[in-house]
Order: C-alpha cells, then structure tokens, then sequence
C-alpha cells in the first residue's frame, strides 16, 4: 500500500506534554495577533481541566509521523468540544499549523469532533468562526453545518454555525 502524506497523520487526545504545541497553534491563529473581543484564550492555558476532565468534553490533536523512528510525531493540528448545554456540544479551536493546511488534517479534525459529539448523543453541534477564516467556513460547510447569524465583534464578522446531529443525512460530509 501506498505511503501517502494524509496517512501519516494520527488524530489522537490530547496529551499534557502536547500544551506548548497547542499553545503556538492558537498563537499563530489570533487574527491580528490579538485575543477577539469575545475571547479569554484560558481554555489554552489549562487544556486538560478545560476540555479533558469534563464528561462530555474532549480535545484532540493531528500529529504527523515523525521522519525516524523513535521520536514523537509533531502536532499540526486541533480541536475541542465542550458541552455546557443540554444535548449541545460546540466545537473550539479548530486550528491546522499554516504549512500543514490543504492536506485534509481539518477534516480529520472534525470527523473526531463529530463523532465524538455523535457518541455523547448530542442533538446538536454549534460553532463560530470569523468571515476571514474562508478556509474554515468552507470546511465547516462541507459537513453540512448551516449559518444561523452572524454578529459584529470588534469590527469583524463573527458566523455562527449549527449541525443538527438527529437528522442521520447531516452527518456525512459533502464530496
């Protein structure tokens, strides 16, 4: 079998020694380089009590294959759930390292996020992102999630974005 670059990525939980790569990933995708209006960055700081502690919480990374054996792979990626209303998880820090984008990691990415949510037995999946992240929106909308508003924040276009999980047709992605 044929050794391709999308197989060499693991999407795996969140370990404790996996922080300061989490850290970098969400530094790299403040747009501007600053926190939004409508964002504290404290679940970054305590990823295990924010997103591993709480049932119905999770966070997962994409680490790619290191080069030689024996060494760790790198994360080039994450992304969070959090539950904090009934039947309800939304979906946090998606990110993907800049040079590692295009090569399906978002997507892996969020099939876990999804069937994790699925698993819970969520009804539904909310999340937001900003009009800039193109990328994203386009991913968020190849899984069938649907615009609900959007709300300025700090001069930007904040979308918000729902799945409902109870109709099984939401569930996979577009081709």
């Amino acid at each position: 079998m044929e050794s391709t670059e999308e197989s060499k990525i693991t999407v795996r939980s969140f370990r404790p020694d996996d922080l300061p790569a989490c850290r970098r990933l969400y530094v790299e995708g403040l747009l501007g380089g600053k926190l939004a209006e409508n964002d504290s960055g404290l679940d970054i700081e305590d990823i295990e009590s924010a997103y591993m502690k709480m049932p119905g919480n999770h966070f997962w990374v994409g680490e790619i294959a290191p080069v030689s054996d024996g060494k760790a792979g790198e994360v080039v990626g994450m992304i969070g759930v959090q539950h904090h209303e009934t039947g309800v998880g939304e979906i946090r820090r998606l990110r993907v390292r800049s040079d590692m984008r295009r090569r399906g990691i978002g997507t892996r990415l969020v099939e876990a996020a999804l069937k994790f949510c699925h698993d819970q037995g969520y009804l539904k999946i909310t999340l937001d992102t900003f009009v800039e992240r193109e990328p994203a929106v386009k991913l968020f909308e190849k899984f069938r999630f649907r615009h609900s508003t959007t709300r300025f924040v700090s001069g930007k276009e904040l979308m918000y974005f729902y799945l409902d999980l109870y109709s099984q047709e939401q569930r996979q992605p577009q081709g």
